[in-house]
């Protein structure tokens, strides 16, 4: 039998529904989308239908989105697209200390082209500090780039309130939404964004396709260029495969995100209750309200989450520190949040999906308790 999966927040399964809407563009419909015949305008037409259903889930228009090859491209095309079209007015960016290395490393080049980038710290649930926030602005400052929701605790930034403080300040706002679609609502028109990205591979689409939401009139410094492919935004034949399966994902997060939420909050909140009951003293992370409904973020204290992992042989899930012959490595989020080292040392991060079942967090749960019985 195969391991629990408990790691959504890493990556999801394949929609079998996803898969079904691929097929056609894999057997049959080969033409390039940018040919004036009949095999091109299949595979045009295509395009331009997943573009409406990321369009429709985000509420935004279909010329405001562009596929990309990912999460991570683009976050890359929003962030380095906004440093150097707005180079001119300024170089200072504003993003959290708490940031994917998809945000937080872009930003980190950028320091070394001659950006200046504030980190502005979290308090102990991982919620960004607004008030730094707004005093870390200055003349110069063209972007604040802050994620939806943390990939590791789940919590929640409030990105409508943020989005005021920027614009209040002519200043542009990007998140990246990652691992908030699909798991609460995410629409542009309510969080007031400029730029927001999304991966497909976290709501069970392929991994290798994502886009970029790009508010009409920002103008963005193009990182691919080439033909004028997707609306001259981003070079290079478009990925009709996976452009398919997206969309049909997209269409299916505007269709059943309501059960999913419940559902996926429901199992999670089984299984961290669960645990908090064998184990009186263990630590949640993020915030208790503000928190992604599948997401469980749980420190085991005076043990070191590897071990936990190596013994589960039946769950499949991530660890928030790592272990190593010079110690013990703890994730910037962690250290960010002030996680007490003894509880730090031995985070387990759990994330419920669309297909976990409550039989399956019925032996998780046995299973997790007798491990950390054992190692304790």
């Amino acid at each position: 039998m195969k391991p629990i999966y408990l790691d959504y927040n890493a990556t999801t399964p394949i929609d079998p529904r996803v898969a079904e809407a691929m097929l056609p563009y894999i057997r049959e419909h080969f033409g390039n989308p940018s040919s004036n015949h009949f095999y091109g305008r299949a595979t045009k037409d295509a395009v331009g239908n997943s573009r409406k259903q990321v369009a429709d889930m985000l509420h935004c228009k279909p010329e405001e989105i562009v596929f990309t090859s990912g999460g991570s491209e683009s976050n890359n095309l929003a962030i380095k697209g906004v440093a150097y079209a707005y180079q001119k007015k300024g170089n200072h960016i504003i993003t959290s200390s708490i940031e994917h290395p998809a945000v937080s490393e872009v930003c980190r080049f950028l320091e070394t082209r001659g950006f200046d980038v504030t980190y502005v710290p979290v308090d102990e649930h991982g919620l960004v500090d607004l008030k730094q926030l707004e005093e870390s602005i200055t003349p110069k400052t063209t972007l604040i780039t802050i994620m939806h929701a943390n990939n590791e605790v789940g919590t929640i930034e409030p990105i409508t309130e943020i989005a005021e403080i920027a614009h209040r300040n002519g200043i542009l706002i990007h998140t990246d939404c990652a691992q908030s679609i699909g798991k609460v609502p995410v629409y542009v028109d309510e969080l007031r964004v400029d730029l927001l990205s999304l991966a497909g591979h976290k709501l069970y689409a392929p991994k290798g396709i994502g886009a970029l939401y790009i508010r009409s009139g920002v103008k963005l410094e193009k990182q691919i260029h080439g033909a004028g492919h997707e609306m001259g935004w981003r070079a290079g034949t478009e990925n009709v495969i996976e452009i398919a399966g997206l969309g049909k994902a997209c269409a299916l997060v505007t269709e059943e995100s309501e059960r999913t939420h419940l559902q996926t909050g429901n199992l999670r909140d089984k299984l961290q209750n669960g645990l908090r009951e064998a184990f009186p003293d263990i630590r949640i992370n993020g915030h208790p309200e503000k928190r992604l409904p599948n997401t469980a973020s749980i420190s085991f204290p005076n043990i070191a989450a590897n071990e936990i992992i190596d013994k589960l042989k039946n769950i499949a899930t991530s660890a928030g520190a790592a272990c190593h012959s010079g110690g013990v490595t703890i994730s910037p989020t962690l250290k960010a949040m002030n996680v007490p080292p003894e509880y730090a040392k031995g985070t387990i991060r759990f994330s419920t999906g669309r297909f976990t079942t409550e039989r399956e967090i019925d032996e998780a749960l046995e299973e997790i308790v007798a491990v950390v019985k054992e190692l304790a």
